[in-house]
């Protein structure tokens, strides 16, 4: 029989949005106010849509006084950041940008990134976020590719992009430059002529990929539906409207824009440094007062590395939340991190085509350091095998998620796989009995030796472990006799030496005989990209040691 209204359907449904509003409300996204500004916060969602454009317009009618946020220049409230963003529109629209242009920012940190992607979703032009930490060759290869049309820079960056075509207009964001040309305004004015009328389809943010073994792609970030997107996030981590977040994490990267997305919702105050510095992350968080952290996990390493008594000369007191995502966090820094700060890191697994995938409270990683976490709400994920059928709890196979939040495609055209509404994220993994997520490692890092099918990952759990080993990261090269073989790339602590064949025992006695690493090659640094992810293709070739294990 069909189900009627009342059916499991119904009820279902009800009971996902009685928890999405149960969530909104405790974060404050829904809260009371004066009427008349609701009314008017009311009317900019209907005009702009749940877009970066609408959210910093409905906060500016329904806060307008409210502190934006607080970065190297001072201060901006809600009101003044719209109506900034609103005189750049005209000077944007002044250079040839229309609807469907694609505009790139290069900008580190700081209240005018926000003020020009906010811009760029008012003339529903696409904003490019370019990561800061490219050359100038692959700078202007991304931009090519991306057929970006106008470029927003910081002035640090004037070597990197002074090779640009003349036809593509420069506005600086930040700073001094030698060549003079518009800035983005600082001081408010009221223009000159109205408004352009909102777009019909809404600009997109386009988020570059890591790019760790290959060329960064553009991957095109979905318009969020509305508020239930948020909710998603904040089920698993508990932000709310009181909140005064670091964001840490580059707003390039998926992590940190989600920090400015997350913080629009809810209306908090962000505070922004445009360069990261361990002593100063404490610093900010002890004179701003700030309450929640978003980082990727080699800032909390940074962090970590400073001299005990350095860390406890801040008063810190006032961090709840230390919310991490971006690459893998390994067990001891976890571990360390939380009895030096308290129990606060939350972890987030995704990528920059799945958004959200897991996340791990310090309940969950104090239980399993090694997890990724649960599903947040309205979240779904299966293990499945090559088949596409789900493996049973405990067995490895691909990982894929489904959430409304699923990017749109690259801007090459190309698309991650679909099995049955979930997308592909690329790793392998397993589900264990309590229910957690464990990530083994990208389809692309298992290698098979000696007939086995084994994880980089699980051999960098292991070796980090060891008291003298700082960071490590191990990746699969050619051997002639298994086929392929792991070599370990560690980093000791200062003053501290490793012993290779030490690490091989260690390895074998903890993970098994074909994960043992024949290569190990001690560096000063790992080569990581401006999130902190180990760039796997500038690491130097290993040579195979005599001793083997």
């Amino acid at each position: 029989m069909p189900s009627s209204a009342g059916g499991p359907a119904t009820q279902s449904k009800l009971n996902r949005t009685f928890k999405v509003v149960s969530v909104l409300v405790r974060a404050g996204v829904f809260s009371a106010g004066r009427p008349d500004r609701i009314v008017r916060q009311l009317r900019q969602l209907r005009t702009w849509g749940a877009t970066i454009a609408g959210g910093y317009a409905a906060a500016g009618e329904r806060v307008p006084d409210q502190v934006s946020v607080i970065d190297d220049s001072g201060v901006t409230t809600f009101g003044r950041m719209n109506r900034l963003a609103r005189q750049l529109v005209h000077e944007l629209k002044r250079l040839g940008v229309r609807p469907g242009s694609r505009v790139g920012i290069l900008c580190r940190n700081h209240a005018g990134m926000v003020q020009a992607a906010v811009a760029c979703g008012r003339l529903g032009a696409d904003a490019v976020l370019l990561n800061t930490g490219l050359a100038a060759g692959p700078l202007m290869d991304v931009i090519e590719r991306n057929e970006v049309s106008l470029l927003i820079a910081d002035s640090d960056f004037e070597e990197l992009y002074k090779g640009l075509p003349p036809e593509i207009p420069r506005v600086t964001s930040w700073g001094e430059t030698t060549v003079p040309g518009p800035r983005i305004p600082t001081e408010v004015e009221e223009p000159a002529d109205p408004d352009p009328a909102p777009p019909e389809k809404p600009g997109r943010l386009i988020v570059l990929t890591s790019g760790t073994t290959g060329a960064p792609k553009g991957a095109r970030r979905p318009t969020p539906k509305g508020p239930q997107d948020a909710a998603s996030v904040l089920s698993r981590i508990p932000l709310n409207s009181k909140d005064r977040i670091l964001v840490s994490a580059p707003i390039f990267h998926t992590w940190g824009l989600a920090g400015v997305q997350l913080g629009m919702s809810m209306r908090s105050t962000l505070v922004m440094r445009r360069l990261f510095e361990p002593e100063d992350v404490l610093r900010t968080v002890q004179e701003q007062r700030c309450t929640a952290l978003f980082a990727v996990p080699v800032m909390l390493r940074r962090i970590m590395d400073l001299p005990r008594s350095t860390r406890e000369k801040y008063d810190t007191s006032s961090l709840r939340i230390v919310a991490c995502s971006g690459s893998a966090m390994s067990p001891q820094l976890i571990s360390d991190f939380m009895d030096a700060f308290g129990d606060v890191i939350y972890n987030l697994y995704g990528s920059t085509e799945v958004s959200w995938a897991t996340i791990a409270t310090p309940e969950d990683l104090r239980l399993s350091p090694t997890t990724a976490g649960r599903p947040p709400l309205g979240t779904r994920i299966a293990i499945l095998d090559e088949r596409g059928q789900e493996v049973p709890q405990g067995s490895k196979g691909a990982i894929f998620v489904g959430n409304d939040m699923l990017f749109d495609g690259y801007t090459n055209g190309k698309h991650k796989r679909v099995a049955d509404g979930l997308m592909e994220t690329g790793d392998r993994g397993y589900v264990d009995g309590h229910g957690l997520l464990h990530v083994a490692g990208r389809d692309d890092d298992m290698i098979v030796s000696g007939g086995e099918n084994v994880f980089p990952r699980p051999v960098e759990e292991a070796i980090v472990t060891l008291p003298s080993v700082r960071e490590v990261v191990v990746t699969g090269v050619p051997d002639e006799e298994f086929g392929q073989r792991f070599a370990a790339y560690v980093v000791p602590y200062e003053g501290r030496s490793v012993d290779p064949n030490g690490i091989r025992m260690h390895v074998r006695e903890l993970v098994g005989r074909f994960s043992v690493p024949r290569d190990v090659i001690v560096l000063e640094e790992l080569p990581r990209n401006a999130t902190g992810k180990v760039l796997k293709r500038r690491l130097p070739t290993g040579t195979r040691p005599p001793e083997d294990t």
